[in-house]
Parts: structure tokens; C-alpha cells; sequence
């Protein structure tokens, strides 16, 4: 396996192995530009269906992202990754330090980072089998979650704050990767029933530049 590490103008660099496509790499390039990190992180893509590609040796579960630091030590997924780079930003940033607001951040987390888990499988059950072998049951077990965790952000999104500059933290963003991917992959048609989390989307949006800057190819 090549040495992981990258090195500019005799420097060495984190690396990010990742897709464009990737809602949970995006979740990591957001976090890279909000902490600051665009000058010490490479994005390198990789081919999780590749057999040859090293992501298999950097996370055995050849999923992305994949973080490594300049020591060669990997990190994944994208909560480990988050946790990491705001550790090494200081702490505090984009997780919070307060129990409270700590354990919030990763409820939302976890709640968005299942939303997209469904929305993903729901995906590769159309692109791993043929048409004649869909199972609807298993599709309509990931819709069930789907809707329920929209209903709930719908009913009760999670408050931005008004601080300048605006930092979301870890759960905020992972939420709007969420909704990106749902207007990525299914049109949008999350939108129509959800006009609250509309309107947080686009409030998040305009705060964070970074997330129409990281916007996966169409």
C-alpha cells in the first residue's frame, strides 16, 4: 500500500479519501472550511466498488470518508472525522464543550446521519438490483424511517443561532447534508410537506457557504 501521507512544499497534509457524490464526505468538507483546514486537507477520491483501491486498507469496511492524519492514522466515519478535526481545531467549535448542547448536537446527528443511511439504501437497492428483484417491504421499512425522522425535524427544527460569524455544529450540518441528498436523489420532493424544514435549509444555506460550495455534481 503507497504511504498515505501527502506532502506540500515540505509539509505534510491530512488527506480526505472521498466521493463528490458522498453526503457524509460533504458532511467533512463543510467542517474542513469551517475549521479552517482548506490549506492542510487534500481531497483524494476513492472508488469504494474498486477492489484495488486502498480505501479498503485505510477503513477495512471500504467506506467513506476516510481521514488521515499526518501520521498515517485513519478516522471514520464522518462523526469520528468531525470529532476529529474539531479536536485539533481547539475544541468547542463545531461540538460543543456543555452537556447539554453537546448531546443535543449529536441527537441531531444521529438523527440526520439515519435519515441519509435510509435515503442511501433506498439507493442501492435500486442500483444493486435488478428492477424484478426489489423487495417493497424492505423499501417501504426505509421510507418508514424517512418520514418519521421528517416529520419530527419538521415539527420541531433544530434552532440556528444568531452568533457572528454563524458556526453550526456537527448535528446541523449533518442535517442539511441529509436534505441536500434528498433534493440530490429524490427531487426534492421532501420539500412539499416539510415547508419549515425548507425554510431552515435555506436559512442554513445562506449562513454556510461552504454547503453550496460542496454541492455534489448532478
Amino acid at each position: 500500500m503507497r504511504n498515505p501521507c501527502c506532502v506540500r512544499h515540505g509539509a505534510l497534509m491530512m488527506i480526505l479519501r472521498s466521493s463528490p457524490a458522498s453526503p457524509f464526505g460533504r458532511k467533512a468538507r463543510i467542517a474542513i472550511v469551517l475549521l479552517g483546514f482548506e490549506n492542510d486537507v487534500k481531497i483524494e477520491r476513492a472508488d469504494t466498488g474498486d477492489v484495488n483501491d486502498s480505501v479498503r486498507q485505510q477503513n477495512p469496511l471500504g467506506k467513506i470518508p476516510v481521514l488521515i492524519a499526518e501520521d498515517g492514522t485513519a478516522y471514520y466515519d464522518s462523526r469520528v472525522i468531525l470529532d476529529y478535526l474539531d479536536h485539533r481545531a481547539g475544541g468547542g467549535k463545531i461540538v460543543p464543550r456543555e452537556a447539554v448542547p453537546r448531546l443535543a448536537a449529536l441527537r441531531l446527528q444521529a438523527l440526520a446521519d439515519g435519515l441519509l443511511d435510509a435515503s442511501i439504501l433506498t439507493v442501492y437497492e435500486a442500483r444493486w438490483r435488478a428492477a424484478e428483484k426489489h423487495e417493497p417491504r424492505w423499501i417501504e421499512h426505509q421510507a418508514g424511517k424517512v418520514a418519521r425522522a421528517l416529520a419530527a425535524l419538521e415539527a420541531a427544527p433544530p434552532p440556528l443561532d444568531g452568533a457572528s460569524p454563524f458556526l453550526p455544529n456537527v448535528g446541523q450540518i449533518a442535517l442539511a447534508c441529509a436534505l441536500g441528498y434528498r433534493d440530490a436523489r429524490f427531487g426534492g420532493t421532501w420539500r412539499r410537506d416539510h415547508p419549515r424544514l425548507v425554510a431552515w435549509l435555506d436559512d442554513f444555506a445562506a449562513r454556510v457557504p461552504a454547503f453550496a460550495a460542496t454541492k455534489p455534481p448532478a
